[in-house]
């Protein structure tokens, strides 16, 4: 709730120039610096933003250094964040059946409840058969725990369809579908572990501080269209450029 009222706080201030822009206004530094600082932000938010984004990430190290640093508490225990990031790192290695043992020991209704997330660590266990070169191994894992939900899901069907043709060339990576060989794949898939454990654990699945720059951004686009402004150009350094007159 915090960052909702962040971003209202900082909507109020820029409507009320924008409501003066019918006229394409010309802002001037000046008052657009007057105007950002009579926008208060308190440095207890500020530092819960980072502390979500440290822990959402999985910086457990930098987390607790900043806890420290700060006073800021975070959501959850810092503990499961390693926890969470050794499952995470087992299937961007390609160990999925150890990330799948791992979110058992972790929390077994996690896989329990999401048969999604099960169908797709399966799947990606077929991959890295197929990536390994075990083509009975992986006919034979395709056979037997995987076809039988294709039987019950049309989406899970066609995605074991697309993978099993992965077998069909010699080399993979010419298959129409060998993008599921690429290291994306992996990383899509950890990414979907990662939002799982982060949900079973009552935290938010996406950090809100990319959420809150992309809203900076929006918020960016729809004033240019009233406004000439000291916009920012550079998210990096948040650096503001003078209008163009």
């Amino acid at each position: 709730m915090f960052l909702s009222r962040i971003v209202l706080r900082d909507l109020d201030s820029i409507d009320s120039l924008a409501s003066m822009a019918s006229s394409k206004k010309v802002v001037t530094r000046d008052e657009w610096e007057r105007k950002l600082r009579d926008v208060k932000i308190r440095k207890e938010d500020m530092n819960r933003l980072v502390m979500n984004f440290l822990v959402t990430e999985g910086f457990v190290d930098a987390a607790d250094k900043f806890r420290i640093e700060s006073g800021t508490q975070p959501e959850i225990d810092l503990a499961t964040i390693t926890d969470r990031m050794e499952v995470k790192k087992a299937v961007q290695s390609g160990n999925v059946q150890e990330a799948i043992e791992k979110i058992n020991d972790l929390n077994p209704t996690i896989l329990d409840t999401n048969p999604q997330l099960y169908f797709h660590l399966q799947q990606q266990k077929l991959i890295e058969l197929i990536r390994a070169g075990k083509v009975s191994e992986a006919l034979e894992f395709a056979q037997e725990e995987l076809a039988p939900r294709g039987e019950e899901n049309q989406t899970f069907l066609e995605e074991i369809e697309k993978t099993v043709a992965l077998l069909v060339f010699e080399d993979g990576k010419n298959c129409p579908y060998g993008e599921l060989l690429d290291v994306s794949q992996r990383l899509k898939t950890a990414s979907e572990v990662n939002a799982a454990i982060l949900t079973s654990q009552s935290h938010e699945k996406d950090p809100k501080l990319p959420s809150l720059l992309k809203m900076l951004l929006w918020t960016q686009n729809q004033l240019d269209e009233k406004a000439a402004y000291p916009r920012i150009k550079d998210f990096t350094t948040a650096a503001l450029e003078d209008p163009s007159i």
